[in-house]
């Protein structure tokens, strides 16, 4: 693995390896193992898309790893005011050890790659979101022991969220069902690739992406970008949540994740989303551990 794009490019096996390391990652950050295996390396991170969460996390793993960030905001540098990306890429290889990229156009993460000569972490993208599917999985595989036999069930939009679950909860075997009304459904290569899967179901019937799933999930209705498209979404993501009926069709030990920040009253109620407050932050911590995990495994030996 030479940089994280997206889960696509991962397989099974690659991913399990990042979930294990990021599970022994987080039992020495609990008992106070320093693990400096990053010691004065820097991770240059470049964020066009606003973030609380993929900042901290990100800043906060790699000081634990024994090395440092760089910040640029978009608007801050070169990149936000014209700068081809290729150009970008080559000379921050020149000074960091690793890039971190929150943007909106995928296409702009894998041109990153193709020109630096850095490993390459994609904080997200309109297209996937990877770090924090793998900090779902995490959390999964923690409160259910394995993946074997499990079904996670998406309700809302066909976004960089659902579009990553889907691939990442079928290459580690589980099963997928996912709901979501007509015109907002994943893209024709996300569809391509769970098509392989017999144990993949689209439908348009929250109930019945539900029924017997172990891991409900659930994100907003409007993305960060989609604020003009606001009330057209919420016409169209109408009945498309997570409450008690949803939950009553999940098993009865099933629990809810939600990568935050949520709108109750909207594709969660406050209800459900209180109930599942354990999981849901445990998740929101994990965003750490995974990306410790995957900094070690792209930046430790270059």
């Amino acid at each position: 693995m030479k940089h994280l794009l997206k889960l696509l490019d991962l397989t099974g096996e690659e991913i399990l390896e990042i979930l294990n390391l990021a599970d022994q990652l987080k039992y020495e950050t609990k008992h106070g193992i320093e693990h400096p295996h990053l010691k004065g390396k820097a991770l240059g991170m470049i964020f066009e898309k606003s973030s609380t969460r993929t900042r901290v996390s990100f800043e906060v793993g790699i000081n634990q790893l024994g090395g440092y960030a760089v910040v640029l905001a978009g608007e801050g540098s070169q990149i936000g005011r014209g700068e081809p990306v290729q150009d970008t890429a080559r000379v921050l290889s020149r000074y960091v050890d690793g890039i971190m990229i929150r943007t909106f156009d995928q296409k702009e993460v894998e041109d990153l790659a193709q020109y630096g000569s850095v490993p390459v972490i994609n904080g997200l993208t309109d297209f996937c979101h990877p770090c924090q599917i793998l900090a779902d999985l995490m959390t999964i595989r923690e409160y259910k022991g394995s993946f074997d036999g499990l079904k996670m069930c998406f309700i809302g939009d066909g976004n960089n969220m659902m579009n990553s679950l889907i691939v990442g909860c079928l290459k580690v075997g589980m099963a997928v069902s996912v709901a979501c009304p007509e015109g907002y459904r994943p893209p024709q290569e996300i569809l391509d690739f769970a098509g392989a899967y017999d144990c993949f179901e689209l439908t348009d019937d929250p109930l019945t992406a539900a029924k017997g799933a172990d891991v409900v999930i659930t994100d907003v209705w409007t993305s960060m970008g989609q604020e003009e498209e606001r009330a057209a979404r919420e016409k169209a993501f109408a009945g498309y949540y997570i409450d008690g009926r949803i939950m009553a069709a999940a098993k009865p030990d099933a629990i809810v994740q939600h990568c935050l920040p949520a709108h109750r009253g909207e594709e969660i109620t406050a209800e459900v989303f209180e109930a599942n407050a354990a999981p849901i932050f445990d998740e929101a911590e994990n965003r750490l551990h995974a990306q410790k995990a995957v900094m070690v495994m792209l930046m430790k030996n270059r």
